[in-house]
Order: structure tokens, then sequence, then C-alpha cells
């Protein structure tokens, strides 16, 4: 983005913040047996009775590898949804800024605009389900912060089209935040090779998907240097916890197995297309890059109560915009998928 100046994005109290400094963070262990009593830790080893490494140097060393970036570039966070609440109070001014949210899409977007006091302008999508770009740019003003944009979608499973993005990076007079959450479904190409482009972007992905580590909440951030160092300034000291450094580390390690899986869910899922098509009361089945599918329905409310009474969770979505009478079906295991088809076609 031409002209962009990220210190007329950040707020000034955060500018000006000195952060607090923990005791890792003024020593660096080199390898060497050291005596560390810098920490008022409890001394007695069990694994855990140390701080963990407060910038998780060597997950982030893995993650840039892969993603040919630098550990500078990378924030890592206890879940997306931390990263996503340190990004609004770095930089919206609470009850003077706003942000842009395009719905039907996440909802924490909205329930953190709330808690941050920042007032949330939805610009709801085009009835295909992509940004509407002149609108976005209409509402926007001097004090919009931050858009929102999730692609791969949730609820709706598409990923926007790239030239509509391309437009609101060029034009938004602020941050642009792609959660990419589903992005290792996707056909597309990740927006990571775009950072060196647009200095305001900033793209969130999770390990809680396709890595399958939902339970340790790991969610990662990849910006410029200036915008993560900004970020580093305000996080907690210990934000992402050792035994979640270690589980992740593990599992990145292993990409061949978590590719593997991704390619067994994108099959399952294509079953549960054609399953879902066969069905008279699906109305319309949604083009999806996720680990997921929604569906149009005669009545949503009957359908999630019918699978609800043969223990079968799915999320109805027929509150969101544009999305009435809708069922998101998530990809389960191979024996889940074949139950819940057995289920749906004895629904009457």
């Amino acid at each position: 983005m031409e002209g962009f100046n990220l210190n007329k994005i950040v707020r000034e109290s955060v500018r000006k913040l000195q952060p607090y400094s923990s005791a890792r963070d003024e020593y660096v262990s080199d390898g060497s047996e050291m005596i560390f009593l810098d920490a008022n830790e409890n001394p007695f080893d069990n694994g855990v009775n140390r701080y963990p490494d407060p910038y998780q140097r060597s997950l982030k060393s893995l993650l840039a590898e892969q993603k040919e970036l630098s550990e500078s570039q990378i924030l890592l966070g206890n879940g997306s949804d931390e990263i996503l609440d340190l990004i609004y109070r770095a930089f919206c001014e609470p009850n003077q800024d706003n942000i842009i949210t395009l719905p039907p899409t996440y909802g924490m977007y909205k329930v953190l605009a709330g808690i941050n006091a920042v007032e949330n302008k939805e610009v709801l999508l085009t009835t295909d389900f992509e940004p509407n770009v002149n609108e976005i740019l209409k509402v926007t003003d001097s004090n919009s912060k931050l858009l929102f944009i999730c692609s791969p979608n949730n609820p709706t499973g598409n990923s926007f089209k790239k030239e509509r993005i391309e437009k609101l990076l060029e034009s938004f007079n602020g941050l642009v935040v792609i959660d990419e959450a589903y992005i290792d479904f996707s056909k597309d190409e990740s927006w990571l090779s775009q950072l060196k482009t647009y200095p305001n972007l900033i793209v969130t992905q999770t390990l809680s998907k396709a890595y399958g580590l939902a339970g340790i909440r790991l969610g990662i951030c990849y910006a410029s240097e200036e915008i993560i160092g900004i970020l580093n300034k305000i996080k907690p000291p210990y934000n992402v916890n050792q035994l979640t450094q270690q589980r992740a580390l593990q599992r990145v390690l292993n990409q061949d197995l978590v590719d593997q899986e991704v390619q067994q869910i994108l099959y399952e899922r294509d079953g549960l297309i054609k399953a879902l098509d066969n069905l008279d009361f699906v109305k319309e089945l949604y083009p999806t890059d996720a680990n997921f599918v929604l569906a149009k329905v005669d009545d949503a409310n009957k359908r999630y109560q019918q699978l609800l009474e043969k223990q079968v969770v799915v999320r109805n979505r027929s509150t969101q915009p544009l999305c009435e009478n809708t069922l998101r079906f998530t990809v389960g295991t191979p024996e889940e998928n074949k139950k819940l088809i057995a289920i749906l076609k004895e629904m009457k």
C-alpha cells in the first residue's frame, strides 16, 4: 500500500509504551548448564518448573523455515483469539476508532470490538458471499483502523476472489487482517506470499484446524517486523505455555502426517457433499474450501433438533445474515460421516 505509515495506525499510548521485561527477556540460555536464580521459580525439576521461552524461539524457527519468513515476522498466541485481541489493543483507540467486518463471518471479531469499546461497521457480503468492495470503501473513514477478512470464510466456506482482496489491500487506509484458519484445506495460495508487497497486511493462522491441536490453543500471526514488534510490546510475558510449545513443535515437525490427514478430510468432504446433494430437504450446498459444508435446508431448526436427538451435533447458522435455514456440517472421521449420512437418509 503506497504511502502506508504504521505510526499513524498504532495507538499513541502503545507507541510510547515501555514493555515489561521478564527474567527470560534479560537472559537467553546458550545451552550451557546454568544455575537460574533470577525468576523466583521452584528450583526442583519436574519438567515445567521453569518459565517457558517468552518468544517461543524453537517453534518460530521451524515455522519461519517452512513459511520462508523471518522469525521476527511471527507472533504466537494463546489461540488466534488472543492475537486478534492484541491487534485491537495495539491499533484501536477505545471510543474513537472503528473496525470493519463482513458478515456472515467469524463472530469473535464483533465480540472483541465490543470488549475493546471499538465501533464495528458491518458490511454484508454480496449474495454470492463475496466482499462488497465499493461499500466497504464507502463506509471507511479516517478512524477505520482494521478490516477483517476471513478467507476461506466461516461459516460460508468459500475463499474470496483474489482481485477483491487486492483492491482492499491497496485502498483501505488501515490494517487488513486476513484470517486463514482454514487455508490448509484450500487450493488457493496463502496471502503470506504478499507480506512484502503490502505493509498493511496481517495474516493469522491456527493449529486448531488442519493440525488437529484445538486443545492446546495455539494461534499464529504473520506480518511485517514492525507490526510484530508492536504486538510483542503488549503481549503477556509468557502467553504460550511450555506444554503447548512442545506439543506444537512435535506436530509441525510431522508435516507429512498432517498432509495425509488433510487429504483424507478433503476426500471425506467430497463424499459428504454428494450425500447431502441427494437429500430432498437440502435445498442448496455452498462451495467450500474448508473442512465443513454449509447447507441450506427446508427447516434448519427442525433438522438440527432431529440430529441432536440422534446424538449428532452440527451448527445451526440460521441467525447469521444471508444464512437463513442453514446448517454447517464439519467433516468428521470416515466412521462419523458414515453414521451421519445414514441418519440423514432416514430423516423425514
